[in-house]
């Protein structure tokens, strides 16, 4: 589930910032102790400093070992979900939850049925053109994708979204990625990109995922006008776009 991915990424930046404070200079503190004024006592009694060293590696293996139990308890969470979704939501209200469970149970059933079709959107934009694009892309099988939550708050993201899925829109294939940004380069939403075929992502921050050829558009423009654009183009994806461009046609 990418909201646990994201949470658990952000506590490790958090805990290696505190412990990276141990090895810096000037005037720090780590849970209330002035690192200075160690320093300082230190040079007159050497014990103090074996006693701080001591100290700083204690509670820095008290931090690893809180992360990895809430990195442990994350894959747990994240199993029990891709094992079943939740089905106690009220007819017409947005189930988060079972939306993200569905999508990892498709992800993982066939990966040529995976979408070559990617929108790239934001809560920031205006709310009519979000949920056209949603709707649109969801009803000819592509894939609307995020950068991540707002504000680092699954519970924001999850009503925003909500408020933009009526009852009787289609099923949403809603993912948060940062990776796809980064691999597609991504500065401006809406983008839209169509694929030859599917592609591993890199995971990393330096490595470069390899991309399919692929095209793409940007720009506020409705899902039918990029789709034909993209077909009548002499572009590497033009036979796919051709082909969610007939099924917007074909939709009621």
């Amino acid at each position: 589930m990418r909201a646990v991915t994201l949470i658990v990424t952000g506590v490790a930046a958090t805990i290696g910032a505190v412990l990276a404070l141990g090895t810096g200079l000037g005037a720090q503190t780590v849970d209330g102790l002035d690192l200075e004024r160690v320093r300082e006592r230190a040079r007159l009694d050497p014990g103090a400093a074996a006693q701080f060293e001591e100290t700083i590696a204690r509670r820095g293996d008290r931090f690893k070992a809180e992360a990895a139990e809430l990195a442990a308890q994350a894959r747990a969470g994240q199993a029990k979900l891709s094992g079943e979704a939740r089905s106690s939501a009220p007819s017409g209200s947005f189930d988060f939850d079972a939306m993200v469970a569905s999508a990892g149970a498709r992800a993982e059933s066939d990966a040529q049925d995976l979408p070559r079709l990617i929108a790239f959107a934001s809560l920031s934009m205006p709310q009519p053109a979000l949920r056209q694009m949603i709707a649109d892309v969801s009803r000819v099988g592509g894939v609307i994708v995020f950068r991540g939550f707002p504000a680092n708050s699954a519970r924001r993201f999850t009503a925003g979204i909500a408020t933009l899925m009526p009852e009787g829109t289609p099923n949403a294939s809603i993912g948060i990625d940062p990776r796809l940004f980064r691999a597609f380069n991504v500065q401006v939403v809406p983008t839209y990109v169509v694929t030859t075929t599917g592609f591993d992502l890199c995971d990393g921050f330096n490595c470069r995922t390899a991309l399919p050829p692929h095209d793409r558009i940007a720009g506020n423009l409705t899902l039918d006008y990029v789709l034909t654009t993209l077909a009548g183009g002499d572009g590497p994806a033009a036979d796919v776009a051709r082909i969610y461009a007939d099924r917007v046609r074909r939709r009621p």
